[in-house]
């Protein structure tokens, strides 16, 4: 038997072994803050402390499951040993399926060779920076936002970043990206808005598709290279109330030049274990996305894309899935906003946005300052000890202005345990504005 412990370094010689093996790459690269926070909530859950985890954007399969169908779709792959290599771009069938899918439900028609499958939308979201971006280059995106700030250290990219405000349903504006957007090289946006849980609307959405236009008209005369957009739609099947999800080729089509479509299973179908994402752009892009993905395999299952094909293809099943996920999602953000809402009409110091889609809640807890709560580490840490409330602060999302504001995700939680919470939180919350 072999001791490979005593060959690995520790203690002091450890951060000189770092030195010593890593890219620089490597050496900056920092965790999910998300992730570093759900696993301390994972800890305090499993020592049996009364927790309720508003943290992680998944799906418990105790509280939401994938569609039947999908699940008996997949079934029948592996039963009919679909379980080979996949092509690097995705099977054709999944393509095709996606294509007639945009055709039915956004009136987007699409080359079969604008379409990239990858093992969820992570790979081909990071396949677009490092397939546009080259190091130096400028990627402007607003806060919050999921996994930019990330994303642009692994490709050597310039990171600006543009605040959003509440008013605004922390959707970006085309006046507060204007003076940044010569400089850039690629914009990022995320609608349902992912920490927000709000929608961009039309009249948004065509302020931005002039001004990425207009941009790229300027540059066209100078010889510069074009700008692009990607538009991270994942959650765009879960709209509430008067919300509708909006496209930037929808709103202009002439974007369709220029934008890039980022989409999935995962969060539609609470399907984030099955690993099936896809890339909608250009074929001038999604070649050379495809040819990135035989160098680093990041294909999604073959068995889960045949399942997914047939899904997509039928538009009954879905929309009986999407009626019941949909109903129990939202009544779980309304019975949340409900409370925020009573609370913040008593006078107490909270408010929140009423959920537009998504699976988020922001809500803003107007405490920093206050005794025991100095900054922002100690809010978080006072509503977990307080009320058992674990959640994740905007400036896990690069927001450093809007302090204050946090993310509360239903996906792991039922109505019993969103009372209980509540119950927790009413009285700590007038015991500290008192």
């Amino acid at each position: 038997m072999v001791d490979a412990h005593r060959y690995f370094p520790t203690g002091e010689a450890l951060a000189d072994a770092e030195r010593a093996a890593l890219s620089d790459m490597a050496l900056g690269m920092a965790a999910s803050r998300i992730l570093v926070i759900a696993y301390a909530v994972r800890d305090r859950i499993a020592r049996g402390e009364p927790v309720v985890p508003f943290t992680v954007g998944d799906f418990a399969p105790e509280q939401f499951q994938v569609p039947d169908s999908l699940k008996a779709y997949a079934i029948e792959a592996y039963e009919a040993n679909q379980t080979n290599y996949p092509p690097a771009n995705g099977m054709a069938e999944l393509r095709a399926a996606i294509v007639a899918h945009y055709q039915r439900h956004l009136g987007l028609d699409y080359p079969l060779d604008s379409v990239v499958v990858s093992s969820g939308v992570r790979p081909v979201l990071y396949a677009a920076y490092r397939c546009l971006v080259n190091p130096g280059e400028t990627v402007l995106t607003p806060a919050p936002g999921w996994n930019n700030n990330n994303f642009c250290q692994l490709v050597g990219a310039k990171h600006v970043v543009v605040p959003s405000r509440p008013e605004d349903a922390f959707m970006p504006t085309a006046a507060a990206l204007a003076p940044h957007i010569q400089d850039a090289r690629l914009l990022v946006i995320n609608s349902p808005m992912n920490p927000a849980g709000t929608v961009i609307t039309e009249a948004q959405m065509r302020d931005l598709c002039e001004l990425v236009l207009a941009e790229n008209a300027r540059r066209a005369q100078t010889g510069a290279r074009e700008l692009y957009l990607v538009y991270d739609q994942v959650y765009r099947m879960l709209t509430f109330g008067d919300a509708v999800h909006v496209t930037p080729p929808q709103v202009m089509p002439a974007m369709a030049r220029y934008t890039l479509l980022a989409d999935g299973i995962s969060k539609c179908f609470a399907a984030t274990g099955l690993r099936v994402g896809w890339l909608v752009a250009p074929p001038h892009i999604t070649d050379r996305i495809k040819s990135l993905m035989t160098h680093v395999g990041a294909w999604a299952p073959k068995p889960e894309q045949v399942a997914s094909a047939r899904l997509l293809a039928d538009d009954a099943a879905m929309d009986t899935y999407l009626t019941a996920f949909k109903a129990a999602i939202q009544a779980r953000l309304d019975r949340l906003h409900g409370a925020f809402a009573t609370w913040q009409a008593e006078g107490l110091p909270v408010q929140s946005i009423a959920p537009q889609g998504a699976l988020y809640l922001s809500v803003r807890f107007d405490l920093i300052g206050r005794p025991g709560i100095p900054d922002e580490a100690a809010l978080v840490a006072w509503l977990l000890d307080e009320a058992g409330c674990a959640i994740v602060p905007f400036s896990a999302f690069g927001d450093d202005v809007n302090t204050g504001w946090v993310r509360f995700s239903v996906g792991a939680v039922g109505l019993d345990d969103i009372d209980s919470c509540l119950t927790r939180l009413g009285p700590a919350l007038r015991a500290v504005a008192s």
